[in-house]
């Protein structure tokens, strides 16, 4: 299958490259996954079902869309192998998943998201949006003729291909197993509202090209050290003066503004009362005239 082209410059094909020579270099016996010689925006991932569940002796397949904004933006997650927890060929709502982009954080990465993504299979679905609430018979039955699916991409069944994966890992030294981020969690319906609007209103800026380079590191990248994940200082906003404060004249009397009061015309009270001061004072000044 012949390679496509592929700008090298682009933070984005960046970071793909990057995450895939981590997992390449970084092999699970649990889990693979690798994008596509034809589309690096397309994934396919392998992973055993969890320990001591009815997912125990599965071996279960699946795709993985990155948009174009990637890690700005979520990807997508679907299985193609059933398995009595997920729908197959339907995208499942995570809080990693592009039904939630105001809960994903760039820094996490496509490694971070499997390990979740096996963990998640043992919750219920609690009217999850792509997923079954099946028996447990259904389950290890499902998990039982798993291993023999064969992927009409890849080619080999996902035994074969978490064979090799496992082969590859056999060789290097164990490391810590991936911790997985608190924030993450299933996409409940009745659960996700409240996070929906945290990062409403964020827009892409230039400084967004350099979260591109920095993901949650899980294994070695050949030829390079650790990078840390960059930050941004946003500058406190400028007091903004209230247009409803009119200035004070000068040359009146100050008045502690709260004690002002506003007539029904919009005028301040104090300014009527000074008026009518004035007045009697001028109507005086004229009477001392007229009987000097």
């Amino acid at each position: 299958m012949a390679t496509t082209k592929i700008n090298s410059k682009s933070p984005t094909i960046r970071r793909i490259l990057r995450e895939a020579q981590e997992l390449s270099l970084s092999p699970s016996p649990d889990y693979t996954a690798h994008p596509l010689e034809s589309d690096l925006f397309e994934w396919h991932f392998t992973l055993r079902g969890p320990p001591n569940s009815p997912y125990a002796t599965g071996i279960y397949h699946g795709r993985i869309n990155l948009p174009p904004a990637y890690p700005l933006k979520p990807p997508s997650f679907r299985f193609v192998t059933p398995s009595g927890r997920f729908e197959t060929n339907r995208e499942i709502c995570l809080s990693i998943s592009g039904h939630h982009e105001e809960t994903w954080q760039p820094a996490w990465g496509i490694r971070t998201a499997l390990v979740a993504l096996r963990s998640f299979m043992e919750t219920d679905a609690r009217g999850q949006l792509g997923g079954l609430d099946t028996g447990e018979e259904v389950r290890v039955r499902l998990a039982g003729g798993s291993g023999s699916y064969k992927c009409g991409v890849c080619g080999r069944t996902n035994r074969e291909i978490l064979e090799e994966s496992e082969e590859r890992a056999r060789g290097l030294e164990r490391k810590e197993e991936v911790v997985i981020p608190g924030e993450l969690k299933m996409g409940f319906r009745d659960e996700m509202e409240a996070e929906r609007r945290k990062k409403e209103g964020g827009d892409l800026d230039a400084e967004s090209a350099e979260l591109a380079e920095g993901f949650v590191r899980t294994g070695p990248v050949e030829g390079e050290g650790s990078t840390p994940t960059p930050t941004r200082t946003v500058p406190a906003p400028a007091p903004v003066a209230n247009p409803n404060l009119q200035q004070q004249p000068q040359g009146l009397p100050r008045v502690p503004m709260q004690q002002v009061r506003v007539s029904n015309d919009g005028v301040p009270a104090w300014i009527d009362r000074l008026i009518v001061v004035v007045v009697v004072l001028l109507v005086a000044m004229l009477l001392k005239v007229l009987l000097a």
